[in-house]
């Protein structure tokens, strides 16, 4: 994993470069929606305050870390980053292996909490600082 200013975005495919859009992610053979996804800064801010836990923004493992959105709220629902359109899939579960892999105890934590799978729906480059737009179909 690794932080960047910017990412192309790939309706029906992912971010270009990531392992789901290449299809060498460890959930890749199982049929879901998980083209991108999106993990709250404020949860990450609850791990520190709360559990004393520092869980940096690209050790999550998930493509973008949002401020301000609650993503539980986009479940079902169209929004945009730039001219990228993106529909809310599911609630992400928490993985076991981030907790192993980072020797940080996450998972108990994190359920409900570990951020929004979603597919791409129209493609285009992102970057950060972009906000969140509702899409009204």
């Amino acid at each position: 994993m690794r932080a960047s200013p910017t990412a192309m975005c790939l309706a029906g495919h992912g971010i270009e470069g990531d392992r789901y859009a290449t299809g060498t992610g460890i959930y890749s053979k199982i049929p879901d929606i998980r083209e991108i996804t999106l993990i709250e800064i404020e949860t990450l801010d609850a791990l520190q305050r709360d559990h004393a836990i520092n869980l940096k923004p690209e050790e999550h493992r998930r493509n973008l870390t949002t401020r301000g959105v609650p993503l539980n709220h986009l479940v079902g629902r169209r929004f945009s980053l730039g001219s990228v359109v993106i529909e809310g899939g599911r609630l992400n579960t928490p993985c076991r292996y981030l907790g192993i892999l980072l020797e940080k105890k996450v998972f108990k934590i994190l359920m409900h909490r570990s951020g929004l799978n979603c597919k791409i729906i129209q493609s285009g480059p992102i970057e950060v600082g972009m906000k969140i737009c509702p899409v009204n179909d």
